[in-house]
């Protein structure tokens, strides 16, 4: 009988052998996901923010301030350049990535590349351009570099114990973990970066202004930082729209958004624009791909041709024209639908003592001159302990002139070489330190001549070392010598702003003249549900009843244009933005779109109200179930751009209760859920431009009691309106009488 054929097993690992048998291997093990997010995940997650994706106070991610240290440590400071490809490779001594990752980084350091306000390597060869995708920069092994005459300023006394230094990833060397600044470098150099759930994108400000606003806030740490610091500053310059409010909310919170525009001009003789400045956010490429689109598409007509005049000279974008073109509405237009406009959005999440912070421009500055006043704390403390140092060798010194010959006989009549300075300590009363530095004293210099001239030093020691001792006691003394600092390089490195800043401008978002969008009046409908209809004036004339969802019905109703724009509130703070024209024409037969849908919201995101409007004329009125209103400028949730998200579109401290579009000054009924009423004229609010604002205090509530209605009082059924009229606010109301209640409407029994 042939014997049955037992089937081979494959092993675990082939490349290993057969012979080779891992135990356990295929197995599957079970542990909790939270166990598995702490031993695998938050490590990495860890790893990722502290080192590697966010700046740290002295403006540096561990990348960029490996490479700078790594060429400070060549002596690339004073001499002359090397290859690239020999700082990349020194460099992986520090940065245990790969040689293009380096070199990324050291190219976005240099001066050609055009990325920093004020550059720390000086190159030679192609760096590429930050603005075009399409220039790329050349291999390492072509280009040479070394470090700006900037760099004095960050690595100035970084021999004196300024900063901390740490072991290599392989513990073969050391480097520092800050590099001490003589600037806010932070603010100087723009910065962007991702790490594991944060990231963090810092704008760049003015050398100048940010040495100007710094020293104003050593001297008064409430000193309008606007007055100093105008306006961020980008390497590619273009024009920025002032927006004092934005700048005011950037400034105190990190967080916000401010629109950067081209700088362009017009050749009547060849009729043709030239775009020679663009906003730091975009490039080259991308303006000219949606151009190209926009042309394709027949939404714009007056270009002829575009094409990429950049060279060696600097970025030119050149448009021709065709004959009749209007540059200005073209240019408005352009402004509008590219990136021609476009805004940064500010995010300054920075690294400080290894835990990520989101800080305003003044908590920025004010952990800065903290830090960099510890650096020049121990520079100090450094260069005294070394001079006491020397004080002290001086002094035994000072000894031995009351009897050199002492001192050579001591010396000379030792028999072993290891008892000289035990003799000279014991003869003369002096330490080792002091018997070992003058036992090493070459014997042509054990004279009165030398020793006088030596001790001479030490009335003047004296002298320096109370005065350090001074400075470092002395926090005064020590802004003293930052702002010193601060002045020294505003007057040696400061450069004009390359931004412009604009203060009045026409508006890219507002329609030109030759707008294509039909102009028609409609009926617009919205649920309390969310679904919403755009019906024409001839279709509701002919149509039946209006068809809603079951359970749903109408809530809100315009009579507008197709022009017109939609805005829409939820239960996240949030804002989305429509032009009506973006909605089918619908029938009152059918249920409309579904807004959360239509507009898409996120994920479980409610509809709360919505309001139409042509120019942004007027106030919104939100009233919060904590008794406060809220009135803001619809003109604030006006953007350059066609947006179509706002975040922090309301105050987020109470949940909303009821909202209002308000044309003109009126009278409002506040109604509690308590039954009281309070009736008071809109003018007794303060219009707000921030839009989070949280409002004022309108109606006193008891704890259980909260807001539950706000509505103009012409559309209420109140009678006797004196009764609950306010004299001053805030006020708790009065209870509401029957008479001044909605009739109930009377239902046929079942």
């Amino acid at each position: 009988m042939a014997k049955k054929k037992q089937p081979k097993k494959t092993a675990a690992r082939p490349q290993l052998g057969d012979s080779v048998e891992i135990l356990d291997a295929g197995s599957v093990l079970e542990e909790p996901i939270t166990q598995t997010l702490e031993t695998n995940y938050m490590p990495y997650a860890m790893s990722v923010i502290v080192s590697r994706a966010l700046p740290e106070i002295d403006g540096f991610k561990p990348a960029h301030r490996k490479v700078l240290y790594t060429m400070y440590d060549m002596g690339l400071l004073k001499g002359n350049r090397t290859k690239s490809a020999n700082i990349v490779g020194s460099t992986m001594h520090l940065n245990p990535h790969g040689d293009q990752a380096i070199y990324d980084t050291m190219v976005r350091l240099a001066r050609g590349n055009e990325s920093l306000l004020v550059p720390f390597v000086s190159g030679k060869g192609n760096f590429g351009k930050a603005y075009s995708r399409d220039m790329a920069y050349a291999a390492s092994r072509y280009t040479e570099a070394k470090l700006e005459e900037v760099c004095n300023e960050l690595f100035r006394d970084i021999d004196q114990d300024t900063v901390d230094f740490v072991d290599n990833y392989d513990g073969s060397m050391q480097e520092p973990t800050l590099l001490p600044t003589t600037f806010p470098n932070v603010l100087v150099s723009a910065n962007q970066g991702i790490a594991v759930g944060m990231a963090s994108n810092l704008c760049g400000f003015n050398l100048g202004e940010v040495c100007d606003a710094t020293v104003a806030f050593l001297k008064n740490p409430q000193v309008n930082l606007l007055d100093h610091l105008k306006a961020p500053d980008f390497p590619t310059g273009g024009e920025l729209l002032y927006d004092e409010g934005a700048l005011r909310q950037i400034y105190e919170t990190g967080r916000g958004s401010f629109q950067v525009r081209a700088k362009w001009r017009y050749l009547k003789g060849e009729n043709l624009i030239e775009i020679y400045e663009i906003p730091y956010t975009t490039t080259v490429e991308a303006i000219m791909d949606k151009v190209a689109e926009l042309v394709k598409g027949g939404k714009i007509r007056e270009i002829a041709d575009m094409r990429d005049e950049t060279d060696l000279n600097g970025l030119k974008i050149t448009i021709d024209l065709k004959r009749g073109a209007d540059p200005d509405k073209l240019m408005t237009r352009l402004f509008r639908s590219t990136t021609l406009q476009d805004s940064f959005s500010c995010n300054f999440n920075i690294l400080i003592a290894g835990m990520p912070r989101v800080m305003g421009v003044r908590e920025i500055l004010d952990e800065w001159t903290g830090w960099r006043m510890e650096g020049v704390r121990r520079r100090t403390y450094f260069v005294m302990k070394k001079k006491q140092d020397k004080l002290h060798l001086l002094r035994g010194l000072k000894k031995i002139l009351l009897d050199i010959d002492r001192a050579i006989k001591i010396i000379r009549e030792t028999e072993e070489d290891d008892q000289v300075v035990p003799n000279l300590m014991i003869g003369f009363g002096i330490d080792d330190v002091q018997a070992e530095y003058v036992a090493d004293i070459k014997l042509r210099n054990i004279n009165k001549e030398y020793i006088l001239k030596r001790i001479e030093e030490v009335a003047g020691l004296e002298e320096e070392i109370a005065d350090l001792q001074d400075i470092v006691n002395n926090p005064g003394r020590i802004k003293k010598l930052i702002v010193a600092e601060l002045q020294a390089v505003q007057k040696k490195y400061a450069v004009p702003r390359r931004t412009e800043i604009v203060y009045e401008y026409q508006t890219a978002a507002a329609e030109d003249a030759e707008d294509e969008t039909p102009d028609y009046p409609v009926h617009v409908f919205c649920s309390r549900e969310g679904y919403f209809k755009k019906i024409t004036p001839q279709s509701l004339r002919m149509s039946g009843e209006q068809k809603y969802k079951e359970g749903d019905g109408p809530w809100l109703q315009w009579e507008a244009s197709n022009r017109d724009e939609l805005l829409v509130f939820t239960d996240r703070q949030q804002c989305y933005k429509a032009r009506l024209s973006d909605f089918d024409d619908s029938k009152a037969s059918l249920l409309g779109d579904f807004l959360p849908t239509k507009l898409g919201m996120d994920p479980g995101e409610g509809f709360v109200w919505a309001c139409v409007t042509a120019d942004y004329s007027g106030h919104l009125l939100f009233f919060f179930e904590n008794g406060k209103v809220a009135r803001v400028a619809l003109s604030a949730y006006q953007t350059q751009t066609r947006r179509k998200k706002l975040t922090g579109a309301y105050s987020d401290k109470s949940p909303l209760a009821a909202a209002c579009l308000l044309t003109e000054d009126t009278e409002m009924a506040v109604t509690s859920t308590e039954g009281r009423v309070v009736v008071f004229h809109t003018a007794a609010l303060t219009p707000k431009t921030t839009r989070s604002t949280q409002g004022v205090n309108v109606m006193t509530l008891k704890p259980k009691y909260k807001v539950a209605d706000a509505r103009p009082l012409a559309d209420t059924t109140i009678v006797n309106a004196a009764r609950y009229r306010a004299r001053s606010l805030p006020i708790a109301g009065m209870l509401l009488r029957p008479e001044d209640r909605a009739e109930e409407q009377m239902t046929l029994l079942e």
